[in-house]
């Protein structure tokens, strides 16, 4: 049963990549349509990845009430309610309104299930839940590539990506009595949310310290490619909206592939913690 569940929270994690490589992709056409600047899409980019933040750092007190898998249910939802609107928003603003919960769902899935599988899993596996988080934004641009054959039909592209995150929700809901079955001990996880270190005590370890400035860049370069590589190809290269979003997909595919090889090192000590 600690396989199955977790193939369910890997599943989840496709569901948090989903939304965070469509925009990207989709950009050169929907600037145009909107009739808006190139730049108009850090408005977008800074309502999700705001509220990204800010549902990480409250997750913690979220998850304690509620338990990971009803926060990585709802997290989801919302993250499909926010595909939904994006296909059918009638203009930016629309576009930033939708961003809400896409932002708020993202922050609190990836903290609840990161959280979930270093308590009660091998270290190996986190790097294939990250490995799946790259399948999942893999998906979107080849997803909104083939929308986009569609007369750039970049709004189908959402709605077949907001049919996958309902999916998603669905499986995570009806996978409730598993978590319970197989780790129905909840006071570690409520110790782990109550007792951990403050951000700032963290953040005088060295370690830590280089650990995030190293993410940071790492995080920089994933969506300066993710935002901004279609769009390049299409108006300095001259390529199609459709075939820039493919070439897109295999930024993609290389990070997934690397977080995959990276977690086989550590793979001989199995799923257990």
């Amino acid at each position: 049963m600690a396989v199955l569940l977790l193939l369910t929270i890997y599943i989840g994690f496709i569901g948090l990549g989903i939304p965070d490589s469509l925009f990207g992709p989709a950009w050169p056409v929907i600037y145009k349509e909107f009739g808006v600047s190139l730049a108009s899409a850090n408005y977008v980019s800074f309502v999700i990845s705001g509220l990204t933040v800010v549902s990480s750092l409250v997750a913690p007190s979220v998850i304690a009430r509620l338990k990971t898998a009803k926060v990585a249910a709802l997290s989801t939802a919302l993250t499909a309610t926010g595909l939904l609107g994006f296909a059918y928003a009638p203009n930016l603003w629309w576009l930033c309104l939708w961003g809400i919960p896409l932002g708020l769902g993202a922050g609190a899935i990836d903290t609840a299930l990161n959280n979930y599988v270093a308590l009660h899993y091998h270290p190996s596996q986190m790097n294939f839940l990250h490995c799946f988080y790259g399948i999942g934004v893999s998906l979107s641009p080849a997803i909104m590539s083939l929308a986009l054959q569609d007369h750039n039909n970049w709004r189908a592209g959402y709605r077949w990506a907001f049919y996958i995150q309902a999916a998603i929700t669905l499986i995570i809901v009806l996978s409730f009595p598993l978590w319970q079955k197989v780790h129905p001990e909840v006071k570690e996880e409520k110790a782990t949310v109550h007792n951990h270190p403050g951000l700032m005590e963290l953040l005088k370890q060295p370690l830590v310290l280089t650990t995030c400035l190293v993410f940071m860049g790492s995080v920089a370069i994933e969506i300066t490619t993710g935002s901004w590589g279609s769009t390049y190809l299409v108006n300095a290269k001259n390529l199609s909206p459709e075939l820039a979003a493919g070439l897109i997909t295999l930024y993609y595919v290389g990070m997934a592939g690397g977080r995959f090889f990276g977690g086989l090192p550590l793979i001989t000590g199995g799923v257990g913690p």
